[in-house]
């Protein structure tokens, strides 16, 4: 790849493995910090069902002794290191048979169609509205209503959750208020499961772009001021260019190089917004799972959904380090 050295993409590849490494060691600290047990806490629950579970202490020391837990914390964290290189998180304490690479593949493609059609929108709908707001040929009344278009921007996307549910769900009845697809559809290859997921799917993606736009509008407002100043700007206005075709080739180019960088930047924050959108509708997709992980401190499932969302976001950080040099032949990673 022109302009990449190997120092440099070693240098990167270095980066982003101590950026999930460290992490990951705080997704193992932080849930044991928290008070109680989650034996104890997996033994209460079944006592709340049956009503009384007889010889509970050796129960819980049977379980901690067959999870772990009563090993000295450097041993329990290297299995945890050596689990997480193999992509095998062990088993679920509060589903118990069920492992949680089960749940976590059976809720990391929602949660990464959710986070796709949402991340596309809110950056293209928010550059396109920046890039319309600074053109001096836009019309009047369009850049008066979009600022109006940004009075979501300030309020957080739970919040927007709970605003869109009650108002489109619950009073006008317009979209479903629960899960990722209707009652009674057999998930496949079928329109009508299609459907189904993109009706269930219009809510929770409003929540994220509603409220995520208007950053990326007032980012690429100003740097198209920025780019309107330059030189190559001004002599495509020498040439006698059209205008439309001066701000797509020269002006939006350009512009839209910085917020490229910003959009990986706050890949994680955009993740943890999500989490607790997908709480709010039951959406099937890792939020939920991490959300009641932590309600029955689970903690394999905790560390294993976690460890996912974190992977994820940072690989695809270190992937849009390694192809920003294609998107602006100026840029160079060379050394001197």
């Amino acid at each position: 790849m022109k302009g990449i050295t190997l120092v440099y993409f070693l240098r990167r590849f270095g980066i982003f493995l101590l950026t999930v490494w460290i992490a990951a060691t705080l997704i193992y600290i932080i849930p044991r910090m928290a008070p109680g047990d989650p034996i104890s806490a997996m033994v209460a629950r079944m006592t709340q069902q049956a009503g009384y579970i007889e010889n509970s202490d050796v129960i819980i020391a049977g379980w901690r002794k067959r999870f772990g837990l009563d090993d000295p914390w450097y041993l329990q964290y290297g299995r945890y290191l050596k689990n997480l290189v193999t992509f095998d998180f062990g088993y679920s304490l509060a589903s118990f048979p069920t492992t949680v690479k089960e749940i976590v593949f059976r809720a990391l493609p929602w949660t990464l169609g959710l986070l796709s059609v949402s991340t596309a929108l809110f950056f293209f709908i928010g550059n396109f509205l920046g890039a319309m707001l600074a053109w001096n040929k836009t019309p009047r009344i369009i850049k008066g209503l979009i600022p109006v278009s940004m009075i979501f921007t300030s309020v957080p996307s739970l919040l927007a959750a709970l605003m869109l549910l009650y108002f489109f769900a619950f009073q006008l009845g317009w979209f479903p208020s629960l899960s990722a697809y209707g009652r009674g559809i057999v998930p496949g290859w079928t329109w009508t499961f299609i459907g189904s997921v993109m009706w269930h799917a219009i809510l929770p993606i409003m929540s994220i772009v509603v409220v995520t736009f208007g950053f990326w509008t007032l980012g690429m407002r100003g740097m198209m001021i920025t780019v309107e100043g330059e030189d190559y700007v001004t002599l495509a206005k020498a040439k006698g260019l059209k205008p439309f075709y001066s701000l797509y080739r020269y002006t939006i180019r350009n512009a839209i190089l910085p917020q490229i960088t910003a959009l990986a930047l706050t890949l994680g924050t955009l993740v943890g917004g999500q989490v607790l959108v997908e709480y709010i509708f039951s959406y099937q997709g890792m939020g939920n799972a991490i959300f009641t992980a932590i309600r029955n401190q689970d903690y394999p499932v905790i560390q294993g959904t976690s460890y996912i969302l974190i992977l994820t976001t940072a690989l695809a950080v270190f992937i849009m380090d390694m192809i920003y040099p294609l998107i602006d032949p100026r840029i160079s990673h060379e050394g001197n």
